[in-house]
């Protein structure tokens, strides 16, 4: 042996050996576990507002074309709901995409950008698509309570659904504090899970229907491009995708963002009324985002609305028209059928508790959806128009008004 070898060795002996060691492998664990803890707390931080959206995809319009299209064609237009509902979460995420990155929701971003005839008619629009979602969602609710309680007359309970303004009010203030914007939230939340609850018990009491034909029918079917089949693909397409969900998305995501900033002392100072003039969004719009809540927020929020898109209003919308597919298929009265018809068959095909979770899940659809429908118009009024809050539940008002006079001129 050299005298360099006996060198080399000399220093190979010396030298301490870096072999893997239990403790860096659990330093390791323990810092992907930390990671995972803090990603999961950020997530939980942010639920609420994909649900609040969620609403808009289980409203009580959705159930006369999911009935129809279960009692018409079984399980085979499955494969429109789950493409409906991948369509609305692409359109979600850019509204989302605009609300987080410009601080303005889809209403103001229209006042703001584009020429004032073209936002007056695109806000005349939003307003008889709101009108007319909002009627349904009263005469929904209405006609649930009396299905559950029928002494109760059905002007009596668009009456009765009147009482969401007020919810609103106590409730749902995104420029104040967080907190009564989370319980406002939650209470959402607990009626969406009250509906999921309904359908699960549903489901669990249909017999004689395998597994592997419902999920046959997510796939393809030829049925979709028949004439009929066509006309109710396209009506649960329509019912699915709500132009007011997207104004709803674009601003209801904000709070958080606005959170964010505050807390680290990144909210600019709010601008005097004479620095805002023409067609920028003025003082109730001032805020901007800045980049790190921007970061911070952006892939979460899309995260948590795909998730409760494609949980939450994909499982109720599949299970009523898997309910009715199962119950009503081929029944001759069941294709034309009103919603008080569709609840004596579910009643007499499936069981007597059937019809009664169909109608608590209708009237608890009704509130949500009237809830979320009226913060929509809220912010569609505010946004477009940017008119002080006294106008728009004037309009509020006129618009449950008319909800009145028109269920009461169709008794």
């Amino acid at each position: 042996m050299s005298s360099k070898d006996v060198s080399a060795y000399k220093e190979y002996a010396l030298e301490p050996q870096c072999s893997p060691t239990p403790r860096r492998d659990s330093s390791a664990w323990f810092s992907r576990l930390h990671r995972c803890k803090k990603t999961l707390v950020k997530f939980l931080s942010f639920i609420g507002p994909g649900f609040i959206i969620a609403v808009a995809y289980i409203d009580p319009g959705n159930y006369s074309t999911d009935i129809a299209a279960g009692a018409s064609y079984r399980f085979k237009l499955l494969f429109i709901v789950l493409l409906s509902n991948l369509f609305a979460i692409f359109l979600q995420s850019l509204a989302i995409k605009l609300g987080t990155v410009s601080g303005l929701n889809l209403a103001e971003a229209c006042r703001a950008f584009l020429p004032r005839w073209l936002n007056i008619i695109l806000y005349i629009f939003a307003e008889i698509a709101i009108i007319a979602t909002d009627i349904a969602e009263v005469i929904g609710f209405a006609i649930a309570l009396n299905l559950l309680f029928p002494k109760v007359p059905l002007v009596a309970g668009c009456a009765i659904s009147i009482a969401d303004v007020m919810v609103i009010l106590l409730f749902y203030n995104p420029d104040k504090s967080m907190r009564g914007l989370r319980i406002f939230e939650y209470f959402i939340l607990c009626l969406v899970m009250g509906v999921v609850i309904c359908f699960c018990i549903q489901l669990s009491l249909i017999q004689n229907t395998s597994v592997g034909e419902v999920f046959k029918g997510y796939l393809p079917s030829k049925s979709i491009v028949e004439q009929q089949g066509l006309y109710q693909a396209c009506g649960i397409l329509g019912a699915t995708v709500m132009p007011h969900s997207l104004y709803l998305g674009s601003g209801i995501v904000q709070p958080r963002l606005r959170e964010y900033d505050v807390k680290r002392g990144l909210v600019p100072p709010r601008p005097s009324p004479s620095s805002t003039s023409g067609n920028q969004v003025s003082e109730k719009t001032y805020y901007i985002p800045s980049l790190e809540a921007i970061q911070s927020s952006l892939k979460t929020s899309i995260a948590e609305l795909a998730i409760a898109l494609f949980t939450f209003a994909l499982f109720v919308n599949s299970a009523i028209l898997i309910v009715a597919g199962a119950s009503l298929y081929k029944n001759p009265d069941a294709v034309d059928a009103d919603i008080f018809s569709i609840h004596d068959l579910l009643a007499s095909s499936i069981s007597p508790a059937a019809g009664i979770l169909f109608a608590l899940a209708l009237l608890l659809s009704g509130i949500t959806a009237g809830i979320v429908c009226t913060i929509a118009g809220q912010m569609v009024s505010e946004g477009a128009l940017n008119v002080k809050m006294l106008v728009i539940w004037l309009i509020i008002a006129i618009m449950n008004v008319a909800n009145l006079v028109l269920l009461g001129e169709g008794q």
